[in-house]
């Protein structure tokens, strides 16, 4: 990890120190040589190694007020989302951190917490580097993971007659969202101190679906996790694998907080489905699966949910209210630009 004074400079005092105290002890694997090198090792051992990269950015995927332990927690596990939808294990991670000045009193939790997470999910730190920044504070993840060769799951290969599985309940981060921004959902909440708690718990600190990550490669033809909106990520779902769906809305999870702002009309579920940081995961499995699929799931501790099937066609999902009417969206999931 190199930088916290200057980009170019590896040996600067003030970031051998701040490696030495924060990120030295959560490098655990080897292949990280104690951060010591300019690089990590990685044994594949005949496996492949599945990569993927998210950054979470102050005033974009963060409020600036937020803690730093749920910062670190949450950086590190939206990428263990994508490892689990692939259907891999965990390996290691590598982090690139952009702060404005090494404040020990932000630094000290925000490692600690990064450190229990590494462990808890068995994905240690690899290496990475650190940097001052003038603008907003950036936490960037590379993580890696590992499952048997040519078995990853794409979010292309689902086919028309599979069902369309979701993880834990969708929304609740969108509202979380709007809770600590004081928005509407704060407002509707005003009298439910342990809902607005539970929200803005589930938008500052994701849960990835580790568990499930053996069901899945065992059994879904398709799977991603979900991030920008259960409706926006199902097109791309469908759109890769050229298939539709058509979704039962009742049928999608809710949690008591979601499901009671939308019975009291306070919010609409449009919020909930085109709602993004859920990081659950969709999975298509076909037909003849899906008892295994459930049964996997229910041995890992992970609520999966039947929320509709897969039909032949290219026209975007149909969500289905109650009386089977088509349910017209105007925004199907978070966007950047």
């Amino acid at each position: 990890m190199t930088g916290i004074v200057s980009q170019s400079d590896k040996h600067t005092s003030g970031e051998d120190s701040l490696i030495a105290r924060y990120f030295k002890p959560l490098a655990t694997d080897p292949g990280a040589f104690g951060l010591d090198d300019d690089a990590a090792a990685l044994r594949a051992a005949g496996e492949d190694i599945v990569v993927t990269t998210d950054a979470i950015v102050e005033g974009v995927h963060f409020l600036p007020d937020d803690p730093p332990d749920t910062l670190a927690r949450k950086a590190l596990r939206v990428n263990l989302s994508d490892i689990a939808a692939k259907g891999a294990v965990p390996a290691g991670f590598v982090l690139t951190l952009a702060v404005r000045k090494a404040d020990e009193s932000w630094l000290k939790p925000f490692a600690r917490a990064l450190g229990e997470d590494a462990a808890d999910f068995g994905c240690p730190l690899l290496g990475g580097d650190t940097v001052s920044t003038p603008g907003p504070l950036m936490i960037s993840i590379t993580a890696f993971g590992r499952l048997p060769q040519g078995k990853m799951v794409h979010r292309a290969g689902a086919q028309a007659g599979d069902r369309m599985f979701v993880t834990g309940t969708i929304g609740d981060a969108a509202l979380g969202l709007d809770v600590l921004q004081g928005g509407p959902v704060a407002a509707a909440l005003a009298d439910d101190a342990s809902g607005r708690d539970f929200l803005a718990a589930r938008y500052r600190v994701p849960q990835p679906r580790n568990a499930l990550a053996h069901a899945v490669r065992a059994h879904a033809s398709a799977a991603m996790d979900v991030s920008d909106g259960l409706a926006g990520d199902l097109a791309k779902l469908c759109a890769a694998s050229g298939v539709t769906a058509v979704i039962n809305v009742p049928s999608v999870p809710l949690s008591s907080a979601a499901a009671g702002l939308v019975a009291r009309k306070a919010i609409g579920i449009e919020t909930l489905v085109a709602g993004g940081d859920d990081y659950e995961l969709l999975c298509a499995v076909p037909g003849d699966r899906a008892d295994a699929f459930l049964r996997e799931a229910r041995q890992a501790k992970v609520t999966v949910t039947a929320i509709g099937g897969l039909i032949a066609g290219s026209s975007p999902p149909s969500f289905l209210d109650g009386q089977g009417r088509e349910l017209k969206l105007q925004q199907l999931s978070y966007s950047h630009f």
